[in-house]
C-alpha cells in the first residue's frame, strides 16, 4: 500500500508500479524515482545534495551536476502545482526540498487528463497446463513493450495491470482503478500441438467489445505465433482507440478548446483529403498552438497539412507555405524526438516541401525503426525511398505497410505507393491495379488519380485515362502538370517523370 507521504496532487508514487499521474504511468528512470522517493520521505524537509546523490547514485561518486540534471528532469516531468510554482524547491547551497502547496490541499477534485490510456490484462491461461502461464505473459509483455511505442495514449506499466492477475474481477472496475479508458485483455488455450490466442479490446466505462480476434497457432513454431500476435494487435490497437477517441470527443465534449480535442478535430478533417478540410485542420491546429506552442503532435500535424497542401498544388494558407512549414517541422522533431509520428509527418515535410533530401530521408527511416508496427511511420519511409533513396526499399516498406493494415485506414497510402513504384519500373498493369485498389480505400487521395491517369494512358487506354482526369478535374479544376511537379521531391526527377508524361498524354496542361 502507498503510504500518505508518497501521494500528493494528481500523482502517486508506488513502488511496484513508478510513478503515476491520475492512474497513468508517468515516463520517470530509475534515478528519478529515487530522486522523488527521497524528497517525499521527508515530507517538505530540505533534503541536502550529499544525502541526495548517495541514494540516488549509491556506492559511486558521482559530479554534483549530475544531481541537477535528474532535478531538472524531474521538475519537466511533474510539471507545474496546482498553484503554479515548482513542487521542488532549490535551497542555495544546501539541497532540495519537496513542497506541498496550500491549493493541492484543498477539497478540489484535480484535473483529469483526456488523454487516453490503455491497460493490457494478462491473459487468462484456458489450457489446464500452468507451464502456458509463461507462453500467456509472454505475450501480454511483448504487446505492453510493442503498445508503449505509441504516443497517442499511455500505456499502463506492467506491474499495476499484473496485479490483477485471476482476480476475476469486472474489467469495469479494474480499468477504473487504474484510471484507464480502454483495456485489453484476452486467453489462451492449447489442445495438443496447436494454441488458440484470443484477444479483445474493451471501452473501459461500459465495459463494451470494441475488438476482438481469434490467433491459432502451433506449437512447434510458437515464437513465431507470438510475434504474429503482437504486430497484428500492436498495429490494429491505435486506430481503434484514435476513432473511438474522436467519437468521444464529438458526444462528450464538442466544441472543447482543450488542445487534445483540438488534435482530434484536426485529425479527422485532415485525413479526408479534401481540400476545404485541410484548411479547417490547419486553422485548427494554428488555435491550438495559441496555447501550446511546444506541443510536438500539433506542430507535426500543421506541418503536415502545409506539407499536403504544397504537394497537393492547393492555394497557399500563409505567407510563404513553405517556410511556415519548415518552421514547423523544425519545432517538432525539436520537442518530439522519438516520437515515430512526429517524424514520419516531419521526415516528408523536409522532403517533399523543404527539399532537405538527405535530413528528410534519415528521419522518415529513424520513424520507422522507432516504431516498425505503425503503418503510417512505415509508409512513409517508403516515400521517402520512392523518391530519395531505393525503389526496391520503398516497395519493402510499402508491402509491410499493407501487410500491417490490409484493406484499413490508410491503407490507400501503401496502395498508392506501390501503384507509383510501378510506374517507375514500367510495369503499367500492375501500375493500375494497385492504384485501383488505393482508389477504393480513399477517392479523394489525388496521387492516386494522377497514378491511374498516367498509367492508363501509358498503356493506351485513354478512356479510363480520360474518366479518371475527369474525376481528378472535379477536386481540382484547375489541375497543371507544372503545379504537380513542383509538389515533388526532385532528387530524382525520374522518379516522377513516368506520371507526368502520362498525365500529359491524357491531356492535362503543361501550366
Amino acid at each position: 500500500m502507498v503510504e500518505a507521504s508518497h501521494a500528493f496532487g494528481e500523482f502517486v508514487l508506488d513502488p511496484g508500479c513508478g510513478l503515476l499521474r491520475n492512474g497513468r504511468a508517468v515516463a520517470l528512470g530509475q534515478r528519478g524515482i529515487a530522486l522523488l522517493e527521497a524528497l517525499l520521505e521527508d515530507r517538505g524537509s530540505i533534503v541536502s545534495k550529499d544525502a541526495l546523490m548517495a541514494r540516488v547514485w549509491p556506492g559511486i561518486a558521482v559530479e554534483e551536476s549530475n544531481l541537477t540534471v535528474q532535478v531538472a528532469a524531474l521538475r519537466k516531468a511533474l510539471g507545474p502545482a496546482p498553484d503554479g510554482q515548482e513542487w521542488i524547491a532549490t535551497v542555495p547551497r544546501v539541497g532540495y526540498r519537496f513542497i506541498r502547496t496550500n491549493v493541492e490541499t484543498k477539497a478540489a477534485a484535480p484535473v483529469q487528463e483526456l488523454r487516453p490510456a490503455l491497460a493490457v490484462l494478462p491473459f487468462s491461461n484456458l489450457s489446464g497446463d500452468p507451464k502456458q502461464d509463461y507462453f500467456a505473459d509472454g505475450i501480454v509483455d511483448d504487446i505492453i513493450a510493442a503498445l508503449s511505442r505509441f504516443r497517442s495514449f499511455a500505456v499502463v506499466a506492467r506491474d499495476c495491470s499484473f496485479a490483477y492477475k485471476g482476480s476475476g474481477m469486472d474489467v469495469r472496475k479494474i480499468a477504473a482503478k487504474l484510471g484507464v479508458s480502454y483495456v485489453l485483455e484476452g486467453s489462451i488455450r492449447q489442445s495438443g500441438s496447436r494454441l488458440r490466442i484470443v484477444a479483445e479490446l474493451v471501452e473501459g466505462q461500459g465495459g463494451t467489445h470494441m475488438w476482438a480476434q481469434t490467433f491459432d497457432g502451433a506449437l512447434d513454431e510458437i515464437f513465431d505465433f507470438q510475434d504474429r500476435i503482437t504486430e497484428r494487435v500492436a498495429t490494429l490497437i491505435e486506430p481503434l482507440i484514435q476513432t473511438a477517441e474522436i467519437e468521444r470527443s464529438r458526444r462528450e465534449r464538442p466544441g472543447s478548446v482543450a488542445t487534445y480535442d483540438i488534435y482530434l478535430q484536426a485529425l479527422a478533417k485532415i485525413s479526408t483529403e479534401i481540400e476545404s478540410d485541410n484548411a479547417a485542420a490547419y486553422a485548427l491546429l494554428m488555435q491550438g498552438l495559441a496555447a501550446e506552442p511546444d506541443n510536438a503532435q500539433l506542430l507535426a500535424h500543421a506541418a503536415w497539412a502545409l506539407e499536403h497542401r504544397y504537394t497537393m498544388g492547393w492555394p497557399a494558407l500563409t505567407d510563404d507555405d513553405v517556410q511556415a512549414c519548415a518552421a514547423l517541422a523544425r519545432r517538432a522533431l525539436e520537442h518530439g524526438a522519438g516520437d515515430a509520428m512526429v517524424m514520419a509527418h516531419c521526415g516528408v515535410a523536409l522532403m517533399q516541401t523543404v527539399k532537405d533530401y538527405d535530413w528528410g530521408l534519415a528521419v522518415l527511416q529513424a520513424a520507422a525503426e522507432s516504431n516498425p508496427n505503425n503503418p503510417m511511420a512505415v509508409v512513409r519511409a517508403g516515400v521517402g525511398h520512392l523518391h530519395c533513396g531505393n525503389v526496391s526499399d520503398a516497395l519493402s516498406h510499402f508491402h509491410r505497410a499493407n501487410r500491417l493494415t490490409p484493406g484499413d485506414r490508410g491503407a490507400h497510402f501503401s496502395h498508392c505507393g506501390i501503384a507509383h513504384a510501378h510506374v517507375i519500373l514500367g510495369e503499367y498493369e500492375q501500375a493500375v491495379a494497385w492504384a485501383s485498389r488505393a482508389l477504393a480505400s480513399n477517392p479523394n487521395f489525388e496521387p492516386t488519380l494522377w497514378v491511374l491517369i498516367a498509367a492508363s494512358a501509358h498503356l493506351g487506354r485513354m478512356e479510363e485515362a480520360h474518366r479518371h482526369l475527369a474525376a481528378l478535374r472535379r477536386l481540382t479544376p484547375d489541375i497543371t502538370v507544372e503545379r504537380i511537379r513542383a509538389g515533388q521531391a526532385g532528387k530524382y526527377p525520374d522518379r516522377i517523370a513516368g506520371v507526368l508524361e502520362g498525365l500529359r498524354l491524357a491531356g492535362v496542361p503543361e501550366r
